[in-house]
C-alpha cells in the first residue's frame, strides 16, 4: 500500500494507485459516481439554483489535500468553508471521536458529560477577559441567534446593529443580521436590525485617504447613526472581528477599541462573531485578540472542531451570565454540548496547542503566505489588493487597477472569475472564491512547501485574470 504523499503531484490517475484511506482509485471513482448520481437525484443544496449546479465530488482527504471524483489531488486552500483549521483526517481527532463513540455517543444536554465540561474549560482558558462561561450550539448561525437573544434579554432592548459586508449565518435572525446580498430574499425589515458601513479602506465609504481617517470617520458615522436611531433602543452590535466571507477586511487600528467605547457609552452589548476567524486562523486563538478588546459575548464554531463534528457556541461574560443566575434562560438545543462534538473539540484544541498550530499560522501569514501574495500582487495587474492575517488572506481581483472595477460584480460572479477558479482547480488547487475574490485560507498547520505549491498555482491562475484587465 502506498502512503500519503505530501509532495507536488497534482493528481492520481492510475487504477493501481491507492487513496490515503487505502482504497483503490477505481473503486473510489465508482463510489463517487454513484454518490453524484444520488446527490443530483435527492440532495437539495444550499445557496443554489438546483438545476444549474455541478457540485464537486470529494472521495478522500488527508492533511492539506482532497481527492475529487475523478481522482485528482487538490491542495486545499479553501479550508472547505474555512473550517478545517487542522487539515483533514488529523489522527488525534479521528481517534478521539472513535473513543468517545465507544464510551458515550450521546446524552441529553441537561446531564453533565465529561467531554462537554473539558471542552468548555479549554475554550474558557483561551477566550479574552471574563468570557468564562460557554453555551454550546450546533453551529455558528444558532450561536449568533442565541447571542442576540441573550443580549436582548440582558438589556431589555430589541434592535441590533450589524455592518454591511458581513455574514452571520443562514437562520432567521442571523441572515437578517448578514450584510451581504444573501440577506435580500429573506429580509422583511421586521427583524430589528440596523445595518451600517464599516471600515474598508480599499473601497472606502468615507472618502478616507489613510487608515486613521477611515477609523475616525467610520466611528463618527456609527455614533451619529446610533444617536439618530435612539441609543436606548439598541441591545447589541455584532461584528465579525475580521469579516470573513465578505472579504477579510482587517479593521484599521483603533476601530474595534472605538466600537467598544461606543458600546460602553450607550449600554450596548458588544458581540464578537468569531465563527470563521476564530481558533487560530488569524495567528491568535481569536481574532479579537489582535485589537486588545474584550467583547461581552463571543460566538464561535467551525475551527473549534476543524469541522470534523458540527459544534458552535457562545462565550459569555460574567455580567451577562449574572443576568441568568436566578432567571431561567429561555433557550436550548437538543444537542447542546453533544459528546461526540465536544470530544472532537477537546482533541482539536489539544492538537493545536501541542503542535504549535496557532504560532505556525501567525508565522506562515507574516513570513510566507502574506509576502508571497504581495509578490503576486506586484506581478499581476488583475490583483487590486491582498490583505489578511495568518492563514486568513484575500486576493481582490479587478478589471481596472485605477478605477478598481471588480472582476465580478458585488453579489455575483462572471465568466472571468469562473475562468480563474477553473485555472486554480486544473492546476491542482481548491480555492475559496466569493464575488471578485480568491481567499487563501489553508489550514493552520500547513507547511512552507505546501504554501509555495499553492502560490505557484495561484501565479498561473492570475495570469488568466490578467487577460481580462482593460
Amino acid at each position: 500500500m502506498t502512503t500519503f504523499d505530501t509532495g507536488n503531484t497534482p493528481s492520481l490517475r492510475s487504477p493501481q494507485d491507492l487513496l490515503p484511506s487505502g482504497q483503490d482509485l477505481a473503486t473510489a471513482k465508482a463510489e463517487g459516481a454513484r454518490a453524484y448520481e444520488l446527490d443530483r437525484k435527492h440532495v437539495f443544496h444550499s445557496w443554489s439554483a438546483q438545476a444549474q449546479i455541478n457540485p464537486m465530488t470529494i472521495v478522500a482527504s488527508q492533511g492539506q489535500y482532497v481527492w475529487d471524483g475523478d481522482g485528482n489531488k487538490l491542495l486545499d486552500f479553501s479550508g472547505q468553508l474555512v473550517f478545517t483549521n487542522i487539515g483533514h483526517q488529523h489522527p488525534k481527532v479521528v481517534k478521539a471521536i472513535a473513543e468517545q463513540a465507544a464510551k458515550l455517543c450521546t446524552v441529553a444536554p441537561q446531564h453533565v458529560n465529561a467531554a462537554r465540561s473539558e471542552a468548555a474549560r479549554l475554550i474558557a482558558e483561551r477566550t479574552p477577559g471574563d468570557l468564562d462561561h460557554v453555551f454550546f450550539t450546533n453551529g455558528g448561525a444558532d450561536a449568533v441567534e442565541h447571542a442576540v437573544r441573550m443580549a436582548r434579554l440582558h438589556t431589555g432592548r430589541y434592535k441590533v446593529l450589524s455592518r454591511y459586508r458581513s455574514y452571520h449565518g443562514g437562520t432567521d435572525t442571523a441572515i437578517n443580521l448578514t450584510g451581504d446580498p444573501r440577506r435580500y430574499p429573506n429580509d422583511y425589515a421586521s427583524s430589528g436590525v440596523v445595518h451600517f458601513n464599516g471600515p474598508f479602506l480599499y473601497r472606502t465609504s468615507f472618502h478616507a485617504e489613510n487608515e486613521q481617517q477611515e477609523t475616525e470617520r467610520a466611528l463618527d458615522y456609527l455614533e451619529r447613526l446610533i444617536q439618530h436611531e435612539g441609543p436606548a433602543t439598541f441591545a447589541a452590535i455584532i461584528l465579525e472581528s475580521v469579516p470573513g466571507t465578505a472579504g477579510i477586511m482587517v479593521p484599521p487600528p483603533g476601530y474595534m477599541a472605538g466600537v467598544r467605547a461606543i458600546c460602553d457609552k450607550y449600554g450596548i452589548v458588544m458581540i464578537a462573531d468569531e465563527v470563521m476567524a476564530g481558533f487560530g486562523r488569524t495567528g491568535k486563538w481569536f481574532a479579537i485578540q489582535h485589537f486588545d478588546v474584550i467583547p461581552d459575548l463571543m460566538t464561535f464554531a467551525k475551527g473549534v472542531t476543524s469541522g470534523y463534528v458540527p459544534l458552535g457556541g457562545v462565550a459569555i461574560s460574567d455580567a451577562i451570565y449574572a443576568t441568568f443566575a436566578d432567571r431561567a434562560y429561555p433557550g436550548g438545543l437538543t444537542y447542546s454540548g453533544h459528546p461526540l462534538a465536544c470530544a472532537a473539540a477537546v482533541a482539536t484544541i489539544n492538537a493545536m496547542e501541542d503542535e504549535g498550530m496557532v504560532a505556525n499560522a501567525a508565522r506562515i501569514g507574516s513570513d510566507v503566505l502574506g509576502p508571497g501574495l504581495r509578490e503576486l500582487a506586484a506581478k499581476h495587474p488583475s490583483v487590486g489588493e491582498v490583505r489578511g492575517l495568518g492563514v486568513f488572506q484575500a486576493i481582490e481581483l479587478v478589471k481596472d487597477p485605477q478605477t478598481r472595477e471588480p472582476l465580478a460584480p458585488y453579489g455575483g460572479s462572471s465568466p472571468a472569475m469562473n475562468e480563474v477558479i477553473a485555472a486554480c482547480k486544473s492546476g491542482g488547487l481548491l480555492p475559496f472564491a466569493n464575488f471578485n475574490r480568491i481567499h487563501a485560507v489553508p489550514a493552520c498547520n500547513i507547511s512552507d512547501a505546501e504554501v509555495a505549491e499553492g502560490l505557484k498555482i495561484l501565479d498561473a491562475a492570475l495570469t488568466v485574470a490578467d487577460g481580462h484587465v482593460v
